[in-house]
This record gives structure tokens, sequence and C-alpha cells, in this order.
């Protein structure tokens, strides 16, 4: 088994935090397996140095240890660029050249009104520059504009591979979990896989890295449930492995509402500077104290 945590580094690691860590190094140890450690650093406009070297600086103190040296995915642009290329050249990907604005204008007047539907990757896109994928194919792959899956292009190519789905164990009992192409076209849409200021996305790189780094149990919060089907599609278009998928339940505060990195009161650093030890850390979220 190989378990992974892999935050980004744009601010100080939280409870949340310390529980998916935790619990992935837990795994991987019960196991007699290997945890790994990722820095998510792909958007650089947010990413800290001092942000980073405090991760390293709270795992540690929490008992955690990882092989060295640690994948950083600002140092993996041209893996995630080749990969674009290969699905370029499939026909999976088009330019897309609409604004945040432009995508909430065409979705609320193709719901007439209605407020614009959501998916796992945000607004569900409505196929405004789709039919320009036919003229783009004839030429090189773009740089410097926004990358689109056209999710019904992928389904047609899955059709032969048979049913797609992944195994769920994050609610105490594993569970086949299917994606079907009504859900895929209808609740997620043709999804961003790369961003025109970035070169690349959270669901390419992830899936290309977790395959690199041979993650076979990919544990994380239960908000990244529904994005699961983003990557198993992706998965399964490049020929990767799907890992065993443990969705967790999320650490909230007192009010219910879900931590955010923002949230300084509840950072690991905080509880080390009160004195906390990492065993009070983990009853705070409700794990048992290493033995």
């Amino acid at each position: 088994m190989i378990t992974r945590f892999a935050p980004s580094p744009t601010g100080p690691l939280h409870l949340g935090h310390a529980y998916s860590a935790l619990l992935a190094w837990d795994m991987a140890r019960e196991a007699g397996g290997t945890f790994v450690l990722r820095i998510e650093d792909i958007d650089q406009t947010r990413a800290r140095q001092k942000w980073e070297r405090q991760i390293y600086d709270d795992l540690h103190w929490l008992g955690l240890s990882w092989p060295e040296p640690v994948l950083r995915q600002s140092q993996n642009l041209n893996r995630y660029v080749c990969t674009l290329r290969t699905l370029w050249s499939y026909g999976l990907i088009y330019p897309c050249t609409c604004t945040r604005r432009d995508v909430i204008a065409a979705s609320t007047a193709a719901q007439e009104g209605d407020f614009p539907p959501h998916g796992p990757d945000g607004l569900i896109y409505p196929g405004t520059c789709r039919g320009a994928k036919a003229r783009a194919a004839s030429g090189p792959m773009p740089r410097g504009v926004a990358l689109r899956l056209d999710m019904e292009a992928a389904f047609d190519v899955l059709a032969a591979r048979g049913p797609l789905r992944f195994t769920e164990t994050g609610e105490g009992q594993a569970r086949d979990v299917e994606i079907t192409r009504d859900h895929a076209l209808n609740d997620i849409g043709d999804v961003v896989l790369a961003r025109r200021d970035m070169g690349t996305s959270y669901h390419l790189a992830v899936v290309i890295d977790d395959a690199a780094q041979g993650i076979s149990h990919v544990t994380r919060g239960a908000d990244l449930f529904d994005a699961t089907a983003i990557h198993v599609i992706l998965q399964r278009l490049l020929d990767l492995p799907t890992p065993v998928y443990h969705h967790h339940r999320l650490i909230r505060d007192e009010d219910g509402k879900r931590l955010a990195k923002r949230d300084d009161a509840r950072a690991i650093a905080t509880y080390r500077a009160a004195g906390e030890t990492p065993d009070d850390i983990r009853r705070r979220v409700g794990l048992p104290v290493a033995r």
C-alpha cells in the first residue's frame, strides 16, 4: 500500500490537514506500506516557500516521515504538458477563451434565468467553445489558453472499454461506484484540464502524479468525492491505474463549518505554540493515540 498527503503551500496546515495526513500515515503503517508527501504548488500566485517549510515542520512534529525527494508539482510541468499533447492528438481537448463571466451568462441563459448549475469543477460549462474544436484540431496545441476535456468525445472512446468505476472505502465498507455517461455529461461537463495562467489544472496534475508515485490508496476529504469521477475518466483515457479511494469526514468548527487555511486559531502551529503534543492533536481529530 502506498498512501499520500498532498497539501498546497498556500497557508498554515490546520486540524483537518492533520486528520487527513495522520489517517493516510496510519493506513500505510498498518499495512506495512509507504506514506508519501507531495507538494501541490501549481498555483504559483498563491504558493509560498514559508508555508512549504511550515508543512515539513508540522508533519515532522506530528511524527510523520516520507521518502525523499518530495515531488513538487511546479517542477513537473513538462510532464503535464506532454499529457495534454497526447490528449490533443486524440482529439479529446479543445481551447476555450471564455471568462468566468461568459460561462455564467451562457449557463444562466441556457437555464432560463435559473441559478447556473454547478458540478465538481465549479460551473458546468455550456459548451460555448466546443464548436471551434474541429478548426483547432488541425494545428498544434495552443498555449496560454484554457484547454477543456470534450466529455462526450471521451465517453465515445471509453465506450468499448467496459464499465467505468472505482472502489470507495470511506464509509466503513468497500463499495464500487459507477460513473455513467449521463452523469458525466450532465453533472460534470467539459472540465478544464489546463488553466491559461498555469498550463495545467488540479484534476490533470493529481492524476499524473498519483500514477507517477504509484499511489495505491488515495485518502482525502469527502468534499473531493464528486471530483473522483473526473480523475477516473482521465485515468482510463490515459491507461493509468485507478487507486482505491477513501474519502473521509471533514473536521469542522463548533458551528459546523469546515476549517479553512485562514482559520489560524486551529492551525497546527497554534496548538504547538500552546504546548499541545502530537497525541493531543490525535485526540482532537478523533484518531487513536500512536503506540
